[in-house]
């Protein structure tokens, strides 16, 4: 399924792809894969158990998702043990590891760059440029989804403080 006209790209309409994730329902399970030691894969049950704050990007090589990245980095550092928190984007693995290293993230960063299964069963992915667009989930520690944001135009940055409030509820 697609749906046209949810976000704009520089001020063009684009669609998104998969069904339009509700807040209350049940994250869809996922693998989607991580740099260390080689390539890891990361699904929904290896993040249950506590809240969860998945940041989706379209790529960590641009400006607004390095400074979406950094910006969560930031303020989740004081809910490390309490939270999970992990940066989705497209970029492979290594890249991801790359750019954490070079800007000293320590948040976890996540690939969805072999089947592309975790955009369209979170209905996040751009149709027109085969990429995550821009948004943010919360879950709870049963894999519910407690708070979404599809960022309207994908060059923007996402309501920070909505969703670290999300999350903190959760704690």
């Amino acid at each position: 399924m697609t749906r046209e006209g949810i976000i704009t790209f520089k001020g063009t309409p684009m669609s998104l792809e998969g069904e339009d994730l509700a807040v209350g329902s049940s994250a869809p399970d996922f693998q989607i894969h991580y740099a260390d030691a080689g390539i890891q894969t990361l699904t929904l049950g290896d993040l249950k158990g506590k809240p969860t704050l998945l940041s989706l990007v379209p790529s960590l090589d641009t400006g607004v998702c390095a400074i979406q990245t950094k910006k969560f980095n930031e303020q989740i550092a004081s809910l490390k043990d309490q939270i999970n928190a992990v940066t989705v984007s497209r970029d492979l693995p290594f890249a991801q590891a790359r750019f954490c290293g070079a800007e000293s993230i320590d948040m976890q960063t996540a690939s969805d760059y072999q089947t592309h299964q975790f955009g369209t069963d979170f209905g996040a992915t751009i149709s027109e440029l085969k990429l995550l667009t821009r948004a943010v989930f919360v879950l709870d520690s049963s894999g519910t989804v407690a708070y979404k944001e599809i960022v309207p135009e994908v060059t923007e940055e996402p309501d920070y403080a909505a969703a670290l409030a999300a999350l903190r509820m959760l704690i």
